[in-house]
């Protein structure tokens, strides 16, 4: 669950109210759906989920589903030693949380054998985060391991990840925010993360509160949708309960 007007940013209650149900403490469900992708014969997934970490008081707050990320995987055939590469969009609790994982009493990383792909700029905040951040990294509990480990890889800038992914730097919701393209077949898809999280988001002005810079998100955004119109793509939609993509036609 998560904060409504948080979620909704600049569009009133009055509005959403029609589209979203929200509950007595003004919260709305929020899905934490991530991708799998292969390429290359490698296993990317791209974003962690909260982990299994979870403190008391962020389960007061959220009110947190269990951890079935492994499980999931489970039922593709996979393990958590089978996952070549990690991409996190940005490295929120919510997205790097599963980064380790507590596995057999004792805090591991959830993927031991990928090397982990995030944006420099965004691995600074995290290390770092001033007041206006602080809240939304949890560094010693879900990234330091991977730090003393050295299981990373830091990027400035886009970068292209296999033949059919690239990672693009847009900035907007973090500083080092970025978004997954995915070519192949002549086919196109966006994992936009928390540039376009819902499908209610897909209004250009509808951005979340915790964007650092609603302008960098709005002009991502509307490239991506732009794209995946004139190409009749798929976005797949990071937090969005009731659906984990759209495609988009012309």
């Amino acid at each position: 669950m998560g904060d409504a007007g948080a979620a909704m940013g600049v569009m009133p209650k009055v509005l959403w109210q029609k589209l979203i149900k929200a509950d007595e403490k003004n919260r709305i469900e929020l899905a934490l759906n991530l991708l799998l992708i292969r390429s290359e014969n490698k296993n990317i997934m791209v974003d962690t989920g909260l982990g299994n970490k979870i403190s008391d008081k962020v389960k007061k707050i959220y009110s947190p589903s269990k951890f079935i990320l492994l499980d999931s995987l489970a039922e593709h055939g996979l393990d958590r030693n089978d996952i070549d590469i990690v991409v996190l969009t940005h490295l929120h609790f919510d997205h790097a949380g599963g980064v380790t994982s507590i596995i057999n009493n004792k805090k591991e990383l959830t993927f031991p054998n990928a090397i982990h792909v995030f944006q420099k700029k965004e691995w600074e905040v995290a290390k770092t985060p001033d007041e206006l951040n602080k809240a939304s990294y949890n560094f010693e509990e879900d990234l330091k391991l991977l730090e003393e480990i050295g299981n990373y890889k830091l990027i400035d800038g886009d970068f292209k990840l296999t033949k059919d992914v690239t990672l693009e730097l847009t900035g907007g919701h973090t500083e080092g925010t970025q978004v997954v393209r995915i070519e192949s077949n002549n086919e196109l898809a966006y994992y936009p993360g928390d540039i376009l999280p819902m499908e209610i988001n897909r209004h250009l002005a509808v951005t979340t509160a915790f964007d650092i810079n609603r302008k960098d998100t709005f002009i991502a955004k509307k490239k991506i949708l732009s794209e995946i119109k004139q190409r009749e793509g798929i976005i797949f939609l990071g937090h969005d309960s009731n659906k984990q993509f759209v495609r988009s036609g012309k």
